[in-house]
Parts: structure tokens; C-alpha cells; sequence
């Protein structure tokens, strides 16, 4: 039982790092065109 109490704040620690890096990366615009990267690699330039 001791170890859960070693874990769960923890784990809440690491998943608030990973939110912190997912909310970054939608105001730095990461997601804003999800469609035209594939179709770029098949274009011919």
C-alpha cells in the first residue's frame, strides 16, 4: 500500500510535464495542417 503513495504523485507529476508539452505544442501551431504534409512527400518539385 506504501507504494502506491510513492507512485501516484509521481505519475501525476509526469502527466502534468506531458500536458504542459501537448498545450506548447497547440500554441505553437504543431497541429494546424495535418493534411498537406503527407501530400507534400509525393509531390515532385
Amino acid at each position: 500500500m506504501n507504494i502506491v503513495l510513492i507512485l501516484l504523485p509521481i505519475s501525476a507529476f509526469v502527466a502534468g510535464i506531458f500536458l504542459i508539452m501537448f498545450i506548447n505544442a497547440v500554441r505553437g501551431g504543431q497541429f494546424e495542417d495535418l493534411d498537406d504534409a503527407p501530400w507534400r512527400i509525393l509531390d515532385d518539385d
